[in-house]
């Protein structure tokens, strides 16, 4: 349906290149100088991980780069990639381990590796040796799975679809017909999905990958690759992924658009936690679902888990990040006993270096660059299609005329935005704006609604601009057991609870946490209990500062009327709220309290009942 354009055409601009800037100023463009299993990984000839942390996080780092016009960061992703095509073996075997070793060989960072091998080549789509050692790999995996050498198993049997991407990559270069075989022995050999939805009704308290949240965000976009590599006849309406979204989500939804799962389906309570590899992961299974559909609702979804959960589970300045987030998140703290988290360990709720584990240090880089990557698409060679309403500068062609299309906004903090349009010479092609589920009303200067989308389909000449308003009224939503949860466009918000940060400054297992790349318990210092009165919320904008969803200086707030309830912890913890208050009836008179967006807060409270 749709298709990205050059990625080396875009220029993100306005907040959303500050964004990117702070993510290359923290934690994602510094790993390989200070993480060691970046910096001394066996992909590159070290001794640290070989498995999936470089990919992961060449993944987002790559496009980092390419995105920010950035030579220092551009020649370090190259140094990478010119390691791991250096060591490749010479049958096409591209993962560092040795030939014995291959049959017992977890092909996840196989598939991953490819994946990214594929990125790099749409960046540099003059690489050739980048491209030969992409498909030399491709033929090895096809050829040692052909003759039973390598099977699926663990992470790679759970994640077979991610070896799609690039196989579509290959075969739409040059088709050939072992790479559909290849794509179909992997689908034989994955796991079956369809087979697996009743254990997402009623999550256990047990470790299995039939469950894993990271798995399943994944899993959600495996029909749409399918059907778009091997036709509609390859898929039924069991692998749809509106079926498979809805059997997650039934059951495991929060109220930031995400699935709950700390580490595997963690059901609906407010304070099981969120894993940011799933957050990472969920966005780009939405990205990759919409271009192949078409489909707005999924566009819709990636805003709300992009502008929401994803910055909530990394701090400001993007040096630390938690492992799993709270939808109602009072504190931030060790867990000297049982963790209120299903099937992950005390730690994962700290924000840090690699709370719980390493892979969501490395894996949470590619959710903002990939996002600043499908801005604009394209439904054919006349069409530029704004799927999201960010600042964004694209410099393209359309029927060999020199075309820039810029869009000036500060989306999703406000509701408007201008488009300018410049042709060098006289064109005709169709300017499509996305109007999202939530707008009540839609509007472009020069623009007719056709469904959900504002089009302008003209002749463009010289420099025209165009006017977008979109309107909404902030409001709550009902979430599970009564409690709501306030939105206002594609924002979900909360009440900030002041923390009092504790630094944690260490070394384990030869890795170091020092400033700003230490560990950091939070515990609160301002109360926290209170329910809305009434539903009435008042919208107030404000300037901001450097950090677009900075906790000290928000864009966008709410204003409601609230009162104190009785509300205590969960039995057993000092540390985690109770689902719900002992009662609903007011403990003090209603004051005004001010609501900021949830990506912005630290601690928060972001479901809460309704007061009598």
């Amino acid at each position: 349906m749709y298709h990205r354009f050059d990625p080396n055409q875009y220029h993100p601009t306005g907040w959303l290149a500050r964004q990117l800037r702070i993510q290359a100023d923290g934690l994602s463009g510094n790993l390989d100088k200070i993480w060691p299993d970046i910096r001394d990984s066996a992909w590159i000839g070290g001794n640290r991980d070989g498995w999936e942390r470089v990919p992961y996080w060449l993944d987002g780092f790559i496009p980092l780069a390419y995105l920010l016009r950035d030579d220092d960061l551009i020649a370090r992703a190259k140094k990478y990639i010119d390691g791991i095509l250096d060591r490749q073996c010479e049958d096409g075997w591209i993962c560092p381990c040795t030939s014995e070793q291959r049959k017992d060989y977890d092909v996840w960072a196989y598939q991953l590796v490819g994946k990214v091998l594929a990125l790099w080549c749409e960046f540099n789509p003059e690489d050739t040796r980048a491209a030969d050692g992409l498909r030399r790999a491709m033929r090895c995996l096809y050829d040692n799975m052909k003759d039973g050498t390598v099977k699926l198993k663990d992470w790679g049997k759970f994640r077979w679809f991610e070896s799609l991407i690039s196989i579509s990559y290959l075969y739409e270069m040059q088709p050939e017909d072992w790479l559909i075989d290849l794509a179909k022995l992997q689908r034989a050999q994955g796991a079956d999905y369809t087979a697996l939805t009743e254990r997402w009704v009623r999550p256990l308290n047990i470790w299995t990958l039939e469950t894993h949240v990271v798995n399943l965000c994944m899993m959600i976009k495996y029909g749409a690759l399918v059907k778009a590599l091997l036709g509609e006849d390859a898929v039924t309406e069991a692998d749809d992924p509106e079926t498979m979204w809805r059997a997650l989500f039934d059951y495991n939804g929060t109220a930031v658009g995400t699935v709950t799962g700390d580490e595997c389906l963690a059901g609906q309570r407010n304070t099981y936690g969120t894993e940011l590899c799933s957050i990472a992961e969920l966005m780009y299974s939405y990205e990759e679902i919409y271009a192949a559909t078409g489909e707005n609702v999924w566009a819709d979804r990636l805003e709300k888990a992009a502008f929401n959960a994803l910055p909530a589970a990394i701090s400001a300045d993007m040096w630390t990040h938690q492992y799993d987030q709270q939808v109602n998140q009072i504190a931030c703290q060790k867990y000297p006993n049982k963790p209120i988290f299903r099937t992950n360990n005390g730690e994962s709720g700290l924000f840090g270096l690699e709370p719980g584990f390493g892979c969501c240090t490395a894996n949470f880089n590619q959710a903002w660059p990939k996002l600043a990557m499908n801005v604009l698409l394209k439904a054919g060679e006349r069409d530029v299609t704004v799927a999201h309403l960010l600042p964004t500068l694209l410099t393209t062609e359309i029927d060999g005329v020199a075309v820039t299309i810029e869009t000036v906004t500060e989306y999703p903090f406000r509701h408007t935005a201008t488009i300018k349009v410049r042709a060098e010479s006289p064109v005709r092609f169709a300017l499509r704006v996305r109007v999202p589920a939530w707008a009540k009303s839609a509007k472009m200067t020069g623009a007719v609604r056709l469904s959900d989308f504002l089009v302008m389909d003209r002749e463009w000449c010289g420099e025209c601009e165009t006017a977008v308003t979109l309107s909404d009224r902030p409001h709550l939503v009902s979430r599970p057991n009564g409690n709501f949860a306030a939105e206002y466009g594609p924002l979900v918000f909360a009440l900030p609870i002041e923390a009092e940060y504790k630094m944690l400054e260490y070394t384990r297992d030869g890795v170091e946490r020092k400033f700003p790349y230490c560990d950091y318990e939070l515990t609160p210092k301002s109360e926290w209990r209170y329910g809305f009165v009434g539903g009435r919320l008042a919208v107030v904008e404000a300037e901001g500062d450097d950090y677009p969803f900075g906790e000290s200086a928000p864009r966008i707030m709410l204003k409601a009327s609230m009162a104190r309830v009785d509300w205590d912890f969960e039995d057993g913890y000092s540390n985690v709220s109770a689902q719900l208050p002992k009662s609903r009836s007011a403990l003090s008179a209603a004051e005004e309290k001010i609501l900021i967006p949830y990506g912005a807060t630290m601690l928060r409270v972001t479901e809460m009942v309704k007061v009598k």
